[in-house]
């Protein structure tokens, strides 16, 4: 169970909601929660128009909007915001922007009721999940249509996935016991305003790229063996004397993977090879990269997940409504635009190392790394695979956050794009997933050849895990079913969970 103090979550914790944890708000936060409200109450009593609690929205702030219709008014832009397109976002990013919602809520700025945040709570700890559709949001003036999505449900409007199942939201709502709500002044804005869809595929992005580049590390360390490359790149001494720390701590952790291994110890002397090809050889320079660029994203991420995104804010210790830009999610784009580069870098590398393992002429290895090169092909397409797929990744990885685009008869005029940054980041770690998969196969494969002559016992202890589900590849078979099970031991985290101490983001 994770306990959202608003303003002070983790980057821990919010990859423990993503990844399934429940999720429940501290009872610290509803004193502040009712603050905010009553706040909204006052202001409202002054009579003068004050932006999204009783004039209209965006172009229309102008018009304003009398007491009797306030409520619609909230139900209004909700029902009429909710015009997102696409597949659902998948359910555990949908859960962590609910979460991310209810901790932004939580803060008190937003001024909405203690009734209509714990509707949202109840989300989460009923296993509610809103169908949200996937595209419709530029990151500016809040996630709108896929945050409208998600109050829709609240409203008992839309679907939501129960147990896996797409379910009326009325019928989802009554069958867990609860009650659509009744929108108060300014809540349907605050629920809508924000960037907590952007966020949550970023931070989904940023947890798989973790994992992505924990994995390489491995991968990459199991290559350099296959390729009998060397370990003398990756002598502190050397990255010392250049200061990054990523680059520091990639080079510790690509020795430790190595460390005591025969297959190392056999060409340490008499070696004619003066250098490794540079997907050998730079590792601790492109991976050390591609971590601090991470640590870099985490930073920006952790702050927008413990921000308020909403619009105007309500502070109650004066009784003021300020309108603002906080909904801009220009952090976030720029955040999951350097998250998009890093996953593009970790397969590509990856993939280079992949070409150098099937080439004879680079590895020392039999072709294609099979024993009987021209009767088998051995790893002939899944290179091509890799390839195919780390270019399909350099096309996606270009900047989202300088694609502006003017929204609401130009009253919007520079937008973010960052829901479309931050939403390309899972299908790019699918593909550097199967990437990586394919160099673990590719590697062992290579390692193979070395025996009876073994690596490290971490690198051994990843060999026989693979092993046990792939055996090696001696002649052709239908090999789908092996690329199915490198990637999933990637994807899950199987494969690192089996070596400890690896960097990470956080």
């Amino acid at each position: 169970m994770v306990v959202l103090r608003p303003g002070e979550v983790t980057l821990a914790q919010w990859r423990q909601i993503y990844r399934g944890d429940a999720v429940a708000l501290h009872a610290d936060a509803w004193p502040k929660i009712a603050r905010g409200a009553e706040a909204v109450g006052r202001i409202l009593a002054r009579g003068e128009p004050v932006y999204g609690i009783n004039t209209g929205f965006g172009k229309l702030a102008s018009v304003r909007i009398g007491e009797a219709d306030l409520e619609t008014l909230q139900r209004n832009i909700v029902l009429s915001h909710a015009a997102g397109v696409g597949a659902p976002s998948p359910i555990p990013v949908v859960r962590l922007m609910i979460a991310l919602k209810l901790a932004s809520l939580a803060q008190g700025a937003s001024g909405v009721r203690a009734p209509t945040v714990a509707l949202l709570e109840a989300l989460l700890t009923r296993g509610l999940t809103p169908v949200t559709p996937c595209q419709g949001s530029v990151g500016a003036s809040g996630d709108l249509a896929p945050l409208a999505h998600m109050t829709a449900t609240m409203l008992g409007v839309g679907e939501i996935f129960v147990e896996g199942e797409r379910v009326a939201a009325s019928e989802a709502l009554a069958a867990a016991g609860l009650e659509p709500v009744a929108l108060g002044p300014k809540e349907g804005l605050a629920l809508l305003n924000g960037t907590q869809f952007s966020t949550a595929n970023a931070l989904a992005g940023l947890f798989e790229a973790e994992m992505l580049f924990r994995s390489a590390l491995v991968t990459g360390a199991l290559s350099t063996e296959a390729a009998k490359g060397s370990d003398t790149p990756f002598d502190p001494r050397i990255h010392s004397l250049r200061r990054h720390q990523g680059q520091i701590e990639t080079a510790a952790a690509l020795r430790a993977l190595m460390a005591g291994s025969a297959i190392r110890a056999s060409h340490l002397s008499q070696d004619e090879r003066v250098q490794d090809p540079y997907c050998l050889r730079c590792q601790p320079q492109v991976m050390g990269a591609v971590l601090d660029v991470l640590r870099q994203s985490a930073h920006t991420l952790a702050n927008e997940a413990n921000g308020v995104s909403d619009n105007p804010l309500i502070f109650a210790d004066t009784d003021e409504a300020l309108s603002g830009g906080n909904f801009h999610a220009e952090p976030v784009a720029f955040a999951a635009d350097a998250i998009a580069l890093a996953v593009c870098e970790i397969g590509s590398i990856s993939e280079r190392r992949i070409a150098m393992l099937v080439d004879p002429a680079l590895s020392g290895l039999p072709a294609f790394l099979t024993p009987a090169p021209g009767l088998n092909s051995g790893f002939m397409i899944p290179q091509v695979t890799a390839a195919a797929l780390v270019s399909e990744n350099k096309q996606r990885a270009y900047p989202a956050s300088v694609d502006s685009i003017p929204t609401s008869a130009n009253q919007e005029d520079h937008v973010s794009m960052a829901a479309h940054g931050a939403r390309r980041l899972l299908g790019m770690a699918r593909n550097a997933t199967a990437v990586i998969g394919i160099e673990l196969l590719a590697a062992a494969q290579g390692c193979d050849f070395h025996a009876p002559l073994t690596s490290s016992a971490p690198l051994e202890a990843v060999r026989r895990h693979l092993r046990s589900r792939s055996p090696q590849l001696c002649d052709d078979r239908y090999f789908h079913a092996d690329l199915d099970i490198a990637g999933g031991l990637v994807r899950t985290g199987a494969l690192t969970s089996l070596v400890p101490d690896l960097p990470g983001v956080a």
